[in-house]
């Protein structure tokens, strides 16, 4: 199997992050609103400091951290390939991985080896997201109903959620990429269970790329339990009834408490379904969708920049007029 360390995730980033490794993450207050913390697709400037953090933006002209900036800025978009261009790609990508059983079947194979296959086609695109500069990618890789899927086959992928946080994802986080994992975690092996406590601990103050990895999570367990945890904070006179905002419920959820990014601007489903299947359903409030019939295995390059393409031409208004 092809490591990671043999994949040159290389970054021309590496010389901003580097610069940029203290400058705070930014949450949700209770005093936001919804949009103003909803990462949106730039309309002005093409420079590369528009979607920086404010220390970044702040640098003195002809300084040598600007300097740097500007170097890393020509070298990204040497690196996109046509017609990305850098100034409009997504900070935060989703994807439901679909297709990987159906993949196998069309080919008279076990579904095993379809979701082997659906594995490499993710290394390729955390390769690419961590080379174009996007900085959180959350995958849907196990729903809670998945669970009453064949014995063999959820056994299967717990073997391999294991297997890959040993082996291969280890080797990512030496290119500075942070590890999170969402969903009902109580539900999974305690073998898994503490491995992912381990290469989350091991990841936590990675900056380069979020790689949130969703499983046995739930979109409508993630609000409910959100809400469950408001409820406890009311019966305890921590919070006000009146003050329930829309930011508070976002605050609780998992997304919000571990990523730079909580909600995506462009989630992408394949396989051909079109529905979202329960992933991400507030966070994805304004989100663009992307289908695309291709099965998750041969998701390749071309397919990523299809999608992120087609997000560049999209307006994104949040319910306003423009």
């Amino acid at each position: 199997m092809l490591s990671y360390s043999s994949l040159q995730l290389t970054s021309p980033f590496n010389h901003r992050q580097t610069l940029l490794s203290s400058a705070p993450r930014r949450g949700i207050t209770s005093n936001d609103s919804y949009a103003s913390v909803l990462p949106c697709r730039p309309r002005a400037s093409p420079s590369l400091i528009s979607s920086l953090p404010p220390v970044a933006r702040s640098l003195p002209e002809n300084s040598p951290a600007a300097t740097l900036v500007d170097e890393a800025e020509q070298g990204a978009a040497l690196s996109l390939p046509s017609p990305l261009r850098r100034e409009l790609l997504p900070s935060h990508v989703a994807i439901i991985m679909d297709g990987n059983s159906r993949w196998a079947r069309a080919r008279g194979l076990p579904s095993s080896l379809g979701h082997e296959a659906g594995y490499r086609a993710l290394k390729k695109v955390v390769e690419h997201s961590h080379k174009w500069g996007i900085r959180g990618l959350t995958v849907f890789a196990f729903s809670t109903e998945n669970w009453r899927r064949p014995k063999v086959e959820v056994d299967f992928l717990m073997m391999l959620f294991e297997r890959v946080l040993k082996e291969d994802i280890l080797e990512l986080t030496k290119d500075g990429v942070r590890i999170c994992l969402i969903g009902d975690s109580t539900e999974l092996p305690k073998s898994l269970q503490n491995l992912s406590k381990e290469i989350i601990e091991a990841t936590k103050n990675n900056t380069k790329l979020d790689l949130s990895v969703a499983i046995s999570y739930s979109g409508r367990r993630d609000i409910t339990q959100a809400c469950k945890s408001i409820a406890e904070k009311v019966k305890h006179g921590l919070v006000e009834p009146e003050d329930i905002t829309e930011s508070l419920v976002a605050q609780e959820l998992e997304t919000n408490r571990i990523l730079e990014f909580p909600y995506p601007d462009l989630l992408i489903r394949t396989s051909g379904e079109l529905r979202l299947s329960n992933f991400l359903l507030w966070q994805s409030a304004y989100s663009e969708l992307f289908f695309t019939d291709t099965y998750w295995p041969d998701f390749k390059e071309a397919n990523y920049v299809e999608a992120l393409a087609s997000y560049q031409t999209r307006q994104r208004r949040f319910g306003q007029r423009i």
